[in-house]
């Protein structure tokens, strides 16, 4: 998952998701250690937000109010719009 985490921009971006564009925020903090996304469908009302951290013995994802399936399936699905 940090794979496709850090292949979105840090900052604002766009991808396609299940065929909609979604509008990305990506922010790092924590030295890099931990990041922050989150994700609103252009024009419509779905999003996806979470927070990820990296320790020295694991790494945690932490949706933010939603299931983790959906967080999952957004990061393994998502593309890029260019």
């Amino acid at each position: 998952m940090l794979n496709r985490i850090k292949a979105l921009s840090i900052g604002y971006s766009e991808v396609v998701y299940q065929g909609q564009r979604y509008g990305v925020t990506r922010t790092d903090f924590n030295e890099g250690k931990s990041h922050k996304i989150y994700a609103e469908e252009l024009g419509g009302t779905n999003f996806i937000s979470l927070n990820y951290y990296v320790t020295s013995s694991s790494q945690k994802m932490k949706p933010c109010e939603m299931p983790m399936q959906k967080v999952i399936d957004f990061l393994n699905e998502y593309q890029s719009s260019t």
